[in-house]
């Protein structure tokens, strides 16, 4: 199943399971994986794209040993919103992926990832050949720690409103209780 809202990602996660960042390029796809809390995206690993079939086949055994519950995608949307031959690239391979692995796919806004990435690492004063080692893994934890951050904020913005409604509740219930004040 192919999601563009992180809202509705919530929905169709199971409990105590990671997700998985995919960065896809042409030549590689940087990999993230969340910690089980889903609150923290660590850089994984960057793999060589090769047939769509072997590129499967890792990401299939990745998902098995690290106990996976969702994948997200960075999906490379124009600067001014439009999706461009790179957007359709990256919905045909969560097409052809969605059928042989029955999780929910998340595609994520990736605009700036790349450049916010290269931004820290020559920050850090990282040699050429280090930035091209780390790009594809550390982007792919960029683009899942935004999703997790919004992942974060709905569930927060969940539960405050559950709590309202509770307190609401309570008091039509008992028209004894005082409500206070707000601070």
């Amino acid at each position: 199943m192919i999601i563009t809202s992180p809202r509705d990602f919530i929905s169709h996660l199971a409990k105590d399971q990671r997700l998985l960042g995919l960065d896809i390029g042409e030549k590689t796809i940087g990999l993230a994986l969340s910690d089980v809390s889903r609150m923290i995206a660590t850089p994984f690993k960057t793999i060589e794209r090769g047939k769509f079939t072997k590129d499967l086949e890792i990401l299939i055994s990745i998902i098995k040993e690290y106990n996976v519950g969702g994948l997200v995608l960075g999906y490379p949307v124009n600067m001014d919103g439009s999706e461009g031959p790179r957007c359709q690239s990256v919905r045909q391979f969560a097409r052809n992926m969605a059928p042989k692995i029955a999780l929910p796919v998340l595609l994520m806004d990736e605009r700036m990832s790349t450049m916010a990435v290269t931004r820290t690492m020559l920050d850090a004063d990282l040699s050429r050949a280090r930035r091209a080692e780390l790009v594809d893994k550390m982007a792919a934890s960029y683009i899942l720690q935004g999703a997790l951050d919004q992942i974060g904020n709905s569930q927060m913005a969940s539960s405050c409103a559950k709590a309202q409604d509770l307190r609401q509740s309570a008091l039509a219930l008992d028209p004894a209780i005082k409500p206070q004040d707000d601070e």
